[in-house]
């Protein structure tokens, strides 16, 4: 009887052993030892948007997730600090503060037309220009460090990314249906903020 109940305690022990994945080629493998491959997922690329691309081309593909990532980064902290501070200057002097802007998706409507060219010249001038890089261009670090801070960046970047999405899903949903969620501001945990 023991021997039985031995027997059967290692038939399922063995049922979740690991077993032995043979390597796969694939276009995937090109970029697995790229900057933001991490465990345990490693380089993951869903839409197989890498396959049979060259080097050149994933390069355009990275900096294009950086910039949106650092857009994203900005956008969550524009999202998110009018509801902390206001500056309480007047955008249109004697028509319009800061003050009486409302968050969020709300804004657009409430910004005058010239409010939003100077937005957009700013914008422009930032990527025609490429005013705030630092002066070499490049951070002047060891290659580990460098490495990690880059991956870093594409971290924060991807969850920025995420969270303005997020942001932006439940201040529409909030206008179509106020109070959908009973709450009558975005940060509902800290409500001396709105004392």
């Amino acid at each position: 009887m023991k021997s039985v109940i031995i027997a059967a305690s290692v038939a399922s022990a063995a049922a979740f052993a690991p077993t032995p994945v043979a390597k796969t080629t694939s276009a995937l493998n090109a970029f697995e030892d790229e900057i933001g491959a991490l465990p345990p997922v490693g380089f993951w690329d869903p839409a197989g948007l890498s396959d049979g691309i060259s080097q050149e081309k994933f390069d355009e593909y990275r900096l294009a997730e950086l910039k949106h990532g650092r857009a994203a980064q900005l956008a969550v902290l524009g999202y998110i600090a009018p509801e902390t501070y206001r500056f309480g200057y007047d955008l249109v002097p004697g028509q319009l503060s800061t003050n009486d802007v409302p968050n969020g998706i709300a804004a657009i409507n409430a910004i005058p037309f010239l409010g939003w060219v100077q937005i957009v010249a700013f914008v422009g001038c930032v990527e025609t220009y490429g005013w705030f890089t630092s002066p070499t261009g490049v951070l002047d670090l060891p290659d580990d460090i460098l490495a990690k801070r880059q991956t870093a960046e594409l971290q924060h970047g991807r969850v920025a990314m995420l969270a303005f999405l997020e942001l932006i899903r439940h201040d529409s949903q909030n206008l179509a249906v106020p109070g959908f969620d009973g709450y009558d501001n975005l940060i509902t945990g800290l409500p001396f903020l709105y004392n």
